[in-house]
């Protein structure tokens, strides 16, 4: 089965990082968090990639291109032009890099690497810039259990301020500190498909979690895989910064391999 990851957008809301590179670049332990999802798919045997490219995709295609070489020791013979590799520790990784453009819509990412899918009936997809240790098999085997379109993983995130209920008169009424159970379910990616999906993409011009979900759910063809564990998004320096302490402490939770 393959996994689709969205790595084409600019960005914007990271323009500290993204003005030099793709955000799926961006380092968590000297390694892009595209890196640290990847892991977490093959960590549950799933092996092959494709990557929808646009807002600097060459780093992207640069960074396989030379991948074996970046994990290996290197000897350079400069005199004869000649290149070994020692210690590689190289993924059983199949990975397809499409050029899916600049400013294409998640819908029309999705249907421009249609054709690398091979005619398979289910394949995966996720965004490339937030990290979970979502129990792939488990989502596999939910998703077939149901015979819908659409799986997509849900979380709740954990609040970051206290919910206040305040009378007319201005009178605190109740104060309750931040906690998972009073947020909202969000999609964090993590999601499976038929190939049915196809036909609620229309021409491609729309974002995916616009019409498309919206028709989804209206025809009752999407379900929740709710995921009770880790998640985290990674759209500003704060998110990084978070990201890093955890790798760096060895308490990673979506370190799964």
């Amino acid at each position: 089965m393959k996994t689709v990851i969205l790595a084409g957008g600019m960005g914007t809301r990271f323009s500290e990082e993204t003005s030099v590179r793709p955000k799926p670049m961006i380092e968590i332990g000297n390694k892009p968090i595209l890196w640290h999802i990847m892991h977490t798919y093959s960590a549950y045997g799933q092996n092959e990639f494709i990557i929808c490219c646009g807002y600097k995709g060459h780093m992207i295609k640069d960074y396989f291109a030379h991948y074996y070489m970046y994990q290996s020791d290197v000897t350079f013979s400069v005199k004869d032009r000649k290149r070994t590799e020692h210690k590689n520790t190289a993924e059983k990784w199949r990975v397809t890099l499409a050029d899916t453009g600049l400013r294409t819509l998640t819908a029309g990412r999705l249907l421009k690497i249609r054709t690398y899918l091979d005619g398979d009936d289910t394949f995966m997809l996720t965004y490339g810039d937030g990290v979970a240790d979502v129990d792939i098999g488990a989502l596999l085997a939910f998703h077939k259990s149901h015979g819908r379109i659409a799986t997509i993983s849900t979380s709740q995130p954990e609040g970051r301020f206290g919910a206040i209920k305040i009378s007319e008169s201005g009178q605190v009424e109740s104060f309750k500190e931040k906690a998972r159970r009073d947020q909202s379910w969000v999609n964090i990616g993590y999601m499976v498909f038929d190939a049915r999906v196809f036909s609620y993409l229309g021409d491609g011009s729309e974002m995916l979690e616009a019409s498309p979900f919206e028709r989804l759910a209206s025809d009752g063809e999407m379900m929740a895989y709710r995921h009770q564990g880790f998640w985290s998004p990674m759209d500003t320096i704060r998110d990084k910064a978070y990201l890093e302490d955890l790798w760096e402490s060895g308490k990673a939770p979506w370190k799964v391999w």
